[in-house]
């Protein structure tokens, strides 16, 4: 299992809720400046896929962070959007940003984990997860709770990040990755664990078909696949 901190004997959970805690108020900053911006175009693209779901939907935002995703998803007119996260740092600037959009009616941003919703059975229209899923301690665990959670029907969009494998592609994304993004992190956010973390669970991360197959297992039906920039990132739907 990959974890941000090699020599701490905590779960992964708690490293990774550690690691957005230390970085939470330069995390923002940090994803559009490293991204160059992309992100943002990605999260759009991850929300449109959600085409065809109810009028006034109840949306989950798993892993929501500073909830960039669920503000996106307010193109929908959503009755709600519920985000959680581990987190309740990022929680707290997630808010904060709500605030002064004056979205708080809409968006509620709340301590949760995604191994164990505290939901009832078939309650949302969807559910989202940008750059989230790898950073489940148990990835199969967590997939079956977000199918437990949804309407039948309902459908889930997964936003994460996967390795591209065209050249020159995957060689310019591997030394960025893997030297760039460390080092910028520690200068930026003081942590360079959380960004060496960051290529080694893209790394670990069953991406594709193998992602695909996690979904089936998971009970979930119509699964598809989404390639983005040259397959650094890739959106996954799917519904129950």
């Amino acid at each position: 299992m990959i974890t941000p901190y090699k020599n701490n004997k905590s779960g992964k959970k708690e490293q990774v809720a550690f690691m957005f805690n230390n970085i939470a108020r330069r995390y923002d900053f940090l994803n559009h400046f490293l991204s160059l911006g992309i992100d943002k175009i990605w999260r759009k693209k991850a929300i449109n896929s959600l085409k065809g779901i109810p009028p006034k939907p109840l949306i989950l935002d798993i892993a929501t962070g500073t909830g960039d995703l669920a503000v996106a998803a307010l193109k929908y007119d959503p009755q709600k959007i519920i985000g959680i996260d581990i987190s309740e740092k990022m929680l707290e600037v997630g808010r904060e940003k709500i605030e002064k959009k004056n979205l708080s009616h809409t968006i509620d941003l709340q301590k949760g984990d995604s191994e164990n919703i505290l939901f009832e059975e078939n309650y949302f229209d969807a559910a989202t997860v940008a750059f989230g899923v790898r950073n489940f301690e148990n990835l199969g665990k967590g997939l079956k709770e977000i199918n437990r959670v949804l309407k039948s029907k309902g459908k889930l969009v997964v936003l994460e990040f996967s390795k591209p494998q065209v050249f020159p592609v995957k060689q310019l994304y591997d030394f960025y990755f893997k030297r760039m993004l460390p080092f910028i992190g520690k200068i930026i956010s003081k942590d360079y664990a959380a960004y060496t973390y960051l290529y080694n669970s893209v790394n670990a991360f069953p991406e594709g078909d193998n992602f695909i197959s996690e979904l089936k297992k998971a009970g979930f039906e119509n699964c598809k696949a989404h390639r983005l920039s040259f397959g650094i990132a890739t959106i996954y739907s799917a519904s129950k």
